[in-house]
């Protein structure tokens, strides 16, 4: 998928008068096609470059950023989160309950692993990559980043809207199945798919 560059974003000025617009369109993006829960603790967020526009435009208005260089390096930050081709990127969020009991509400997800979390497409089952899986990413605790690697096989199951779609997620502690994927959100996965696919050929014409 093409990467953001700054001619996409917005003036600082002109995203901030028109915030409210803006935050209300993409939390019901949002809750359409690209956020996802998995029992009541973890919820998988997906990204494109809808959703990373937001953020990136949101770090530029807290930070009040208005040097190009400085939006840039957001950007080349941000954009390495873009769906690629046969691949899936999301935020893996862990829900905590009691804040003040941050390190006991952590101990039974210091062992994530990519493994435990799993996309299934009718009778394929493609577990995802943990990308922060080292010690200091661990102790950030309650956000990740991680990926599903489709193969064609489960990207044309994942086309067929009659096969049914679900996350799953597994350890010790924690087993549960999030709901079937509407068509909606299966097809904005899918759109991300084809746009990658489009793109890489772009780019090697």
């Amino acid at each position: 998928m093409l990467p953001l560059t700054v001619d996409d974003l917005l003036p600082l000025e002109d995203y901030a008068t028109r915030r409210k617009e803006f935050f209300d369109a993409h939390r019901r993006y949002m809750d359409r096609y690209r956020r996802m829960r998995i029992g009541p603790r973890l919820t998988l967020v997906f990204e494109n470059r809808q959703t990373l526009w937001f953020r990136v435009q949101e770090v530029i208005r807290i930070a009040r950023l208005a040097d190009a260089c400085e939006v840039q390096l957001e950007l080349n930050l941000y954009n390495r989160l873009l769906p690629s081709r046969n691949l899936l990127q999301a935020a893996l969020l862990i829900e905590i309950g009691d804040p003040s009991q941050l390190g006991k509400e952590l101990a039974p997800w210091r062992d994530i692993t990519g493994a435990q979390l799993k996309l299934h497409v009718g009778a394929l089952a493609a577990a995802s990559h943990l990308v922060t899986c080292r010690p200091e990413d661990r102790a950030i605790g309650t956000a990740h980043w991680v990926q599903f690697q489709l193969s064609d096989e489960a990207r044309r199951q994942l086309s067929d809207f009659s096969r049914r779609a679900y996350f799953s997620f597994e350890n010790a502690t924690y087993q549960h199945k999030g709901p079937s994927l509407s068509d909606d959100f299966r097809q904005s996965l899918l759109d991300d798919l084809l746009l990658s696919d489009r793109d890489g050929e772009k780019r090697a014409g």
